[in-house]
């Protein structure tokens, strides 16, 4: 069912764990498979500069937010937000089609941590 790539990706996942003082954190879940994403960042002068997730769901779920944390750690938050669910599937080598719903998850978890981090931002001020 899984490739390699997705395979070592579920196996040793990248970026687990709570990340501690993060400035964004974005939490999306899908109720009809009932996989459920969080991620955290650290954002300094528009910079993740730390990222990692936690996500309670399959082996998909789990290699699509491990590497959606890669793609995005280093990145400006411009362009963390070009990285669209089909970028996450081409990192991984293909997802079944039954499991595409977890790269979407993860396009959706970074969203949502950094309009977290603007909106934090905004209230600082």
């Amino acid at each position: 069912m899984y490739n390699e790539k997705v395979i070592k990706e579920f196996s040793d996942p990248q970026n687990v764990g709570e990340l501690k003082n993060p400035n964004g954190v974005g939490t999306v879940g899908n109720a009809s498979c009932g996989d459920i994403m969080k991620l955290f960042l650290r954002i300094e002068n528009d910079i993740i500069v730390d990222v990692s997730f936690k996500t309670f769901g399959c082996a998909a779920a789990i290699a699509t937010a491990s590497t959606a944390t890669r793609l995005i750690k280093g990145v400006t938050i411009e362009d963390a937000l070009k990285v669209t669910n089909q970028h996450v599937v081409d990192e991984l080598g293909g997802l079944p089609s039954q499991k595409l719903h977890c790269s979407v998850l993860a396009h959706e978890a970074i969203v949502a941590a950094i309009e977290d981090y603007k909106n934090n931002k905004i209230n600082d001020k």
